[in-house]
């Protein structure tokens, strides 16, 4: 799909009233964030590199992001919010399965290594590391509680392990074998994860 080249931007080029973002445009730059980001890390990444593989002008990139931060802090955080619904499967184990088995399938894919070309920077890019823990880990955190919550409101759990190392050692295993260890992530560390790690230290007999 061609689009229209606008003149050159400057990074406070305002959107003219009534001017509606095309989707299309948004959608271009994303899909080409991340390959960016896992082709070539944050580096590789700037507004010119992105606008010429979209093939979408920097004015139209301008408009939408004031910087190469917001422009893959927003992508980022986006995408990962498409990955994850709060289930609602009436018990906590499977619920836990539900978003836990989402977070193991979004690290494997696309998305996943372009999280990791980002985590890598983030103590050199505070606003950055701002975003990205307000955006992209935000999305799982919020999920994570939103399960909790209701486990702790059928009785489930006890609300005072909501917050403790309990409730969030799970997740540190999925992200330790995703950045560290590059172990596999599949379904069966899934099952591991919610069986052997969380219920055990959330729901003790």
């Amino acid at each position: 799909m061609q689009f229209r080249r606008d003149p050159e931007p400057t990074a406070d080029t305002p959107l003219r009233p009534g001017r509606r973002r095309d989707p299309a445009v948004d959608e271009a730059v994303k899909g080409v964030v991340l390959e960016l980001l896992a082709e070539r890390g944050w580096d590789g990444v700037s507004m010119d590199a992105v606008a010429a593989r979209a093939r979408v002008g920097k004015a139209s990139i301008y408009r939408r992001w004031s910087s190469r931060v917001q422009m893959v802090a927003e992508t980022i955080g986006e995408l990962n919010s498409g990955e994850v619904t709060v289930p609602d499967t009436g018990s906590l184990r499977g619920d836990l399965v539900e978003v836990v088995g989402a977070m193991v399938a979004t690290l494997r894919g696309p998305l996943g290594d372009a999280s990791r070309a980002v985590i890598g920077v983030l103590a050199h890019e505070p606003d950055l590391a701002t975003a990205f823990r307000e955006g992209s880990l935000g999305v799982w955190r919020d999920a994570f509680v939103a399960v909790l919550g209701a486990a702790v409101a059928r009785g489930e759990v006890d609300p005072a392990r909501l917050g403790t190392a309990a409730s969030e050692a799970g997740p540190a295993v999925v992200m330790q074998r995703w950045l560290l260890l590059g172990r596999p992530l599949d379904d069966e560390l899934t099952r591991s994860v919610v069986d052997d790690v969380m219920l055990p230290l959330l729901t003790p007999r």
